[in-house]
């Protein structure tokens, strides 16, 4: 019996009103090992780069990494495309289902720098089908086939660098569409005893649950966290209050920064990308309508605002009190310009590097009695309330005031973060240059 490696990218085949690619991969799991395929990895869940103005929900592709026997090739196809063809949303506009088959264990290259660059940046569905083609792949799109882009994205981003798991459990049919039912109290339990090895799962600034999604796709609830194993305890921690139709371990870039790309300059900056870049308070914090609060940095090249909205809570504090000549760090999406408004980055977090100093200016204080004097008027000098001396010739005297505000790293609250924001709870755990060490049993529902 010869076997085979096949690589199955998936995107796009959700929309706001229904679905979820994650479920489709899950759907998938169980019909493939019925074909007798073998798992070589978990499903890679794959964030792309969030800021992209066609994005589906979550921005995430998916991508099935299997071995088979080769006289199953063709029904594994099929099971695929049928599958896809039964789940995805047709009838919403903007869900453009793709689905890209890979064969072989090594992927090349080319593949595996589109995948950076649709995390990082912006690719095209022309460069994707060429690559496809260029490679030997083949791609299945419908509609508009935009999906083709996550998909061949979802199969070159292997994880070799740092990676987080998730555990999805899904909900039953007939109660998608309805308010969650969990029992809150064990998400804060299982917070608590599995930390610091999940994350995400509470915001503690609102006392807010967070694994569960709001809208009326299929999933239950996700948890987020360093191995397979703690994030499948998890899940027996949490006390679901309506059925589990299945649930499926997730390998995926999630909680890993992996979109955020370093610029050197300011004018590097382009619109849609998610950057890190320093640069100097150029103006101070103003807040606009709607409790946004808006402050511009600058280098010796350009300038650029920066923009900490409502829902970015206690960043909003942090990013208020800045002044003219701080010296930070920005991390976010830049926003293309509006109606000649500049160029923008929403932030996702803040370092602030260097503090500059805080002058007030004070009336001088009386020589005889140390008590601060009162001014007469403009021009006209200070005079002792208590002892009744002038000074005619005194001026104010400039005071250096103790800032409200350290240098560190500041991050959005866990409610607004990015799927693929670090957290502060995984800073210290990545995984760098460690192998992937395989699959557990029991990895997904029977």
């Amino acid at each position: 019996m010869t076997r085979k490696t096949m690589h199955i990218g998936l995107d796009d085949t959700d929309s706001t009103r229904k679905g979820c690619t994650t479920y489709v991969a899950a759907v998938l799991v169980e019909k493939l090992q019925k074909l007798d395929a073998e798992f070589t990895d978990y499903p890679n869940l794959i964030r792309l780069n969030p800021n992209v103005p066609w994005k589906t929900r979550g921005n995430g592709a998916l991508c099935l990494r299997i071995r088979y026997d080769k006289n199953v090739e063709g029904q594994i196809k099929e099971t695929v495309v049928k599958t896809v063809e039964e789940q995805a949303d047709f009838e919403c506009k903007g869900t453009d289902p793709g689905i890209v088959f890979f064969e072989g264990a090594q992927i090349p290259k080319e593949i595996k720098a589109f995948a950076r660059n649709a995390i990082t940046d912006i690719v095209t569905l022309k460069d994707a089908v060429k690559l496809v083609s260029k490679f030997g792949g083949e791609a299945v799109g419908f509609k508009k086939g935009r999906g083709i882009i996550g998909g061949l994205a979802a199969v070159g981003e292997t994880l070799q660098a740092d990676y987080t798991y998730e555990v999805l459990a899904y909900r039953v049919p007939e109660n998608r569409g309805l308010k969650r039912c969990v029992d809150e109290a064990s998400i804060f339990e299982m917070d608590e005893a599995t930390a610091p090895h999940t994350f995400n799962n509470v915001d503690a600034e609102k006392h807010r649950v967070i694994i569960t999604p709001r809208g009326p796709d299929p999933i239950l609830l996700g948890i987020r966290g360093e191995t397979p194993e703690i994030v499948k305890k998890a899940l027996a921690m949490v006390k679901p209050l309506e059925p589990v139709e299945r649930w499926v371990i997730f390998r995926t870039n999630q909680g890993t920064d992996a979109h955020l790309k370093k610029v050197e300059k300011l004018s590097q900056i382009k619109p849609y990308s998610p950057v890190i870049v320093r640069g100097t308070v150029a103006a101070n914090p103003r807040t606009i309508p709607k409790r946004h609060i808006i402050f511009s940095i600058r280098d010796e090249n350009a300038e650029v605002d920066c923009a900490a909205y409502e829902p970015t809570g206690s960043l909003r504090k942090v990013v208020s009190k800045l002044l003219v000549g701080d010296y930070v760090e920005v991390y976010g999406g830049v926003r293309a310009p509006m109606q000649r408004l500049p160029l923008t980055i929403n932030l996702e977090k803040i370092r602030v590097l260097g503090l500059a100093p805080k002058m007030a200016f004070h009336n001088p204080v009386c020589q005889k009695c140390d008590r601060r004097l009162k001014s007469m008027g403009k021009g006209k000098g200070f005079r002792c309330e208590k002892c009744g001396l002038r000074y005619r010739d005194l001026g104010k005297v400039e005071v250096k005031l103790k800032r409200d505000l350290r240098r560190g790293l500041y991050i959005t609250p866990t409610r607004s973060q990015r799927h693929l924001t670090k957290p502060f709870r995984r800073y210290g755990m990545e995984k760098r240059h460690l192998a992937f060490q395989g699959l557990i049993d029991g990895w997904h529902s029977p």
